[in-house]
């Protein structure tokens, strides 16, 4: 059964949401304290992480900072605000997903399970890992789609391997610059952009339909399987 960790000081959202995960079959796990989440997630069997950003002790952003110091686990923001710029921080940071208050626990227990989809990439033949209709082998820089070997330079197959390594999630410009660009290199946004479309014209002569890259504006990009 997987286990939803839920970093929450308000009693009342913390038990409507414990709730809600329990009564779809999954685990839940409650803090109140964000200096208890990384020590639980080192612990193990932490599938999800729901966190609030802000927690009495220590902000949201601080422990999903130290959370991707070692761990990949998924991490979905609960907070009462929805700028533009701290959504842009949380993902930059590491996080999935961002969930304004007032929310719909059902609309978070989808979200959740959402992640639980995503997470479990299945292994294929030697180096190849299977997510969805895609494969990628990581040692050879090789990506194929519906068993269609992509021909892509090496700055689409950065995009598309950083984009695979966390479906779903949203990746920042920077943050996929980070993932696959020399420190020499043009680091404008447009260069990401440009490298974008040119792998969605390939993902489409491949077969792809609908793109499977969706753009998310003001944040960046993310990836559907």
């Amino acid at each position: 059964m997987p286990t939803i960790l839920v970093a929450e000081d308000e009693p009342a959202i913390a038990d409507a949401v414990l709730y809600a995960l329990r009564s779809e079959g999954l685990e839940a796990q409650h803090c109140l304290l964000g200096r208890e989440v990384a020590p639980r997630v080192r612990a193990g069997g932490v599938d999800v992480v729901v966190l609030d950003v802000g927690l009495p002790d220590v902000s949201g952003f601080d422990v999903c900072r130290e959370l991707r110091g070692f761990s990949e686990v998924p991490v979905i923001f609960l907070t009462a605000r929805n700028d533009e710029v701290d959504r842009v921080l949380g993902l930059e940071l590491g996080a999935d997903d961002y969930v304004a208050k007032p929310f719909s626990p059902r609309e978070l227990v989808a979200r959740v399970r959402a992640r639980l989809r995503r997470r479990a990439p299945a292994e294929t033949s030697a180096g190849w890992t299977a997510h969805g209709e895609f494969a990628v082998d990581r040692e050879g820089h090789r990506v194929r789609f519906r068993e269609r070997m992509l021909d892509l330079t090496r700055y689409e197959y950065a995009l598309l391997a950083a984009l695979l390594q966390r479906p779903g999630a949203i990746l920042s410009r920077a943050q996929l610059m980070d993932r696959g660009w020399d420190s020499d290199a043009d680091s404008a946004d447009r260069t990401v952009d440009t490298h974008v479309k040119t792998l969605r014209a390939k993902l489409r002569a491949a077969g792809a339909d609908p793109d499977p890259i969706r753009t998310h504006r003001g944040i960046g990009y993310s990836l559907d399987i």
